[in-house]
């Protein structure tokens, strides 16, 4: 996995549904150009030894696209990605790696966050499988042949606390993502539904700190695994 698919963000401050409650300023998703923020990724692969590397994103200005203006993220890797934010939640509207001459449109939105920021709320996005590869054949990769499939994300808690090498973070909320992925997975075992797995932290005035993704496969035939996303530094 390169650019992480699910990083959103969205400017100013953000309120909780029932702001009858005083639950405001609670800015998961800082967008305003300036920021960046540097992330240590780990792979680890059933069976074998884990794998790290580290990426920074930053936020740079706002992009007016043809139906509006957006916010702009950029990965070092080279992903470019625009978001929105309005009262139904947060959203990517196009993405683009560095070489591509065009966008490409999200259509229907890719929601990352949806209101109310609340715990049960939930949503749909589609993921595919970054872990999962075949042991022989080729390609390994499992998502370059299959398509995606939907994973329902819900928020799980809004008072976390996470430990990370950028510090401890409070008053976190938590974002759980499942999706099945049904596979061939070998000729005795034939046809099963594998999950896909995604917890995802964020922190008042940080926004994500820390990632986690679990596909494991269960097979001869196949490998899975487990990836750690988790924050370094920020500014």
């Amino acid at each position: 996995m390169r650019a992480p698919f699910w990083l959103v963000v969205c400017s100013g401050l953000l309120f909780l549904s029932g702001c009858q409650q005083g639950a405001q300023g609670l800015d998961y998703f800082p967008l305003n150009a300036g920021h960046r923020w540097t992330y240590t990724e780990t792979t680890e692969r059933d069976g074998g030894s884990p794998e790290r590397r580290q990426f920074a994103l930053e936020t740079l200005a706002k992009t007016e696209l043809p139906d509006g203006s957006a916010f702009h993220r950029r990965s070092d890797d080279g992903m470019h990605y625009w978001l929105r934010s309005d009262e139904t939640g947060i959203y990517r509207v196009a993405s683009r790696f560095e070489l591509e001459e065009y966008f490409t449109p999200d259509s229907p939105r890719r929601y990352v966050l949806k209101h109310p920021l609340q715990v049960g709320t939930s949503w749909q996005a589609s993921t595919v499988p970054y872990l999962l590869q075949r042991q022989q054949e080729f390609p390994r990769e499992i998502r370059h042949t299959h398509k995606s499939v939907p994973m329902t994300y819900r928020i799980e808690a809004l008072d976390d606390k996470v430990k990370t090498e950028a510090g401890v973070f409070e008053r976190c909320m938590r974002v759980a993502g499942e999706g099945m992925l049904k596979l061939y997975v070998d000729p005795i075992a034939g046809w099963k539904e594998l999950p896909l797995q995604t917890k995802e932290w964020y922190c008042p005035g940080v926004g994500l700190v820390k990632l986690t993704r679990d596909e494991h496969a269960q097979s001869t035939f196949l490998s899975g695994g487990t990836l750690t996303m988790e924050l370094q530094n920020w500014n």
